[in-house]
Formats: C-alpha cells, structure tokens, sequence
C-alpha cells in the first residue's frame, strides 16, 4: 500500500472514530440528561458535542471531495 494510501486512510478512520464518538455522547445525552453532572446544562452539552461531531464529518467531506480521488 503506498504512503498516501495508509496516510489518507488513517485519516478517515480517526475522522470516522470521533464522529462516531461524539454522535454517541449525544444519544446518551439526550436519553440520560442525569449524566451531564457539571456541564451547564444539557442544550449546552449537546451543543458542544454537535460542534465536535460537525468538525468531523466536514474532515470526512474535505479528504473525500479534495483528497481520496487525488
């Protein structure tokens, strides 16, 4: 496999990885406000969580439009 195939590939898993991650925080939110503890409050934390989910999936857009077909 060469270099820019294992690189861009890593690339996509973590991106993959945290989306994943982050999309599940929200789903425990949301059905389990209890387990916010110290965050400000729930709309605050999905919020947060929402932001970090859409950081991923736009690095999972611009490798696959910029990079992939490359």
């Amino acid at each position: 496999m060469l270099m820019r195939e294992t690189i861009l590939k890593a690339l996509l898993a973590h991106a993959r990885g945290d989306l994943q991650k982050h999309l599940a925080n929200i789903e425990v939110i949301m059905n389990n406000p209890v387990g916010v503890g110290d965050h400000p409050g729930v709309v605050e934390s999905i919020e947060a969580e929402l932001h970090m989910a859409a950081k991923y999936e736009e690095q999972l857009n611009l490798i696959n439009k910029y990079l992939k077909g490359s």
